[in-house]
């Protein structure tokens, strides 16, 4: 089934506005979950919205005010999220961040207590539009799925480490867990008593396994990190960088008291202007990204394409023909929009 752009959007503005969010924090998360869903990210998008509602209802998710200024310095800052919604907050520290770049040449912001931010993926072009180089990472210092090389027990969270680089034409939106799958994936899998696409959860005794189900079970199972049996000390390694950047930086995660679902954040933005100049940044990867791209392929009639790129293009042709949902999403959604009095969208040819 496909959907307008726009309905979607409108549908889980309407939902979050009736559960108690404030009109521009509402616009702001669905516009991102909505963005996620565009992009091909199915686990990351709207398949959240369920629990966000839930979220709000109660009161786990705050809905009104702003973060608290904890530091602010010129080109670094820290927030106190007060478990607002992530996607808003996120959103704010771009504006704020990509405006002192334009001063300082680039600019940092973490967030302690930040709700739950969505896909990565889903912000990154609205900074290479504006030529700006953007970083972004987080963790969820309230749960553990991800154990260290060599060990059973979790400590992690995925991590992911996601970019967005311009490159004069195509930019490159890079987002990737620093584990070899998502707790979003896993979750989605197991329930519906599916397997893996490889070997990429661990079982509480250390076996390689490719069913989500032995992260349910009781020795506890664990997702790998990135690289997995052979090689997974390089996820290991990006986990505990992502760790040093967000709770590390923000003064406040896993050596804290747990407060629920929610992200501690690290966002930095570079204006290449600052530095050697847009146009030559461009010249720069744009030369990069198209000797990618004009890679021999491997496979025949599978042509190399940068990160991010079939994201973009998938993208743009769901604004111009509709927003294919996966099949479980609406249905998850239907009992809150009878509960909180909201229509939903309806489905296009």
């Amino acid at each position: 089934m496909h959907y307008r752009h726009d309905d979607l959007i409108h549908y889980a503005q309407a939902l979050l506005t009736a559960a108690g969010l404030e009109p521009a924090k509402a616009t702001a998360v669905a516009e991102i979950l909505v963005e996620g869903d565009l992009m091909g990210h199915n686990t990351h998008g709207l398949a959240l919205l369920p629990g966000y509602l839930g979220e709000l209802e109660s009161g786990s998710m705050e809905k009104l005010g702003t973060p608290t200024v904890l530091a602010d310095h010129p080109a670094a800052l820290t927030w106190d999220g007060r478990r607002l919604p992530g996607p808003w907050l996120v959103l704010e520290a771009m504006a704020l961040a990509a405006e002192r770049a334009a001063a300082q040449g680039s600019c940092t912001v973490v967030i302690r207590r930040s709700h739950h931010i969505a896909c990565l993926a889903a912000y990154l072009k609205r900074a290479t539009d504006q030529g700006l180089l953007m970083l972004l990472t987080c963790s969820d210092p309230n749960t553990a799925s991800v154990a260290p090389f060599g060990g059973l027990d979790a400590v992690f969270t995925p991590n992911p480490v996601s970019a967005g680089i311009p490159t004069g034409g195509v930019p490159v939106l890079m987002d990737v867990s620093t584990s070899a799958t998502t707790n979003g994936m896993t979750n989605r899998l197991h329930k519906e008593g599916k397997r893996l696409p490889a070997a990429w959860v661990m079982d509480g005794h250390g076996a390689a396994s490719d069913n989500p189900s032995v992260l349910f079970e009781e020795p506890k199972g664990t997702i790998l990190p990135l690289g997995g049996m052979d090689s997974g000390h390089k996820g290991y390694g990006l986990s505990l960088l992502v760790e040093a950047l967000t709770g590390g930086l923000a003064g406040h995660g896993r050596a804290d008291p747990k407060e629920g679902w929610g992200a501690t954040v690290f966002l930095q933005i570079l204006d290449p202007r600052a530095f050697a100049g847009l146009e030559t940044f461009e010249r720069q990867t744009g030369h990069v990204a198209d000797a990618c791209r004009a890679s021999r392929p491997a496979h025949a009639g599978t042509a190399v394409r940068t990160p991010g790129e079939k994201g973009i293009a998938l993208a743009a042709r769901q604004k111009q023909d509709g927003v294919a949902l996966y099949p479980s999403i609406l249905p998850t959604l239907s009992s809150w929009a009878i509960k909180l009095g909201v229509a939903e969208p309806v489905a296009v040819p």
